[in-house]
């Protein structure tokens, strides 16, 4: 039995973490214990609605971070307008929805 997954590396993912932490971030690869991601960026509140932030304050943007899937209950595609959100606040390009 073949499994697919419904994302591949280079795409704009959504990752929420067992401590209720949701991450949008750009996929480098995934095995079967970890997921690797950059230019990460959480998911936060605003006063205009949900937003994007650093998921780290500390670390490069644009590192590759290995996050450990005992830490990890889904990954999903990002879709819609938080993906396009996503793309204009790490690379800058305005894309239509």
């Amino acid at each position: 039995m073949i499994i697919e997954t419904p994302y591949k590396d280079g795409d704009t993912v959504t990752i929420k973490t067992t401590a209720g932490e949701e991450v949008v971030a750009r996929l480098v690869g995934e095995t079967d214990k970890a997921i690797t991601i950059t230019k990460a960026m959480a998911i936060v509140a605003t006063q205009n609605g949900i937003g994007l932030g650093p998921f780290s304050f500390t670390a490069d943007p644009d590192a590759k971070l290995v996050l450990n899937k005992r830490g990890v209950l889904y990954t999903s595609k990002t879709v819609g307008e938080m993906a396009t959100q996503y793309i204009k606040s790490t690379t800058g390009l305005d894309l239509p929805n």
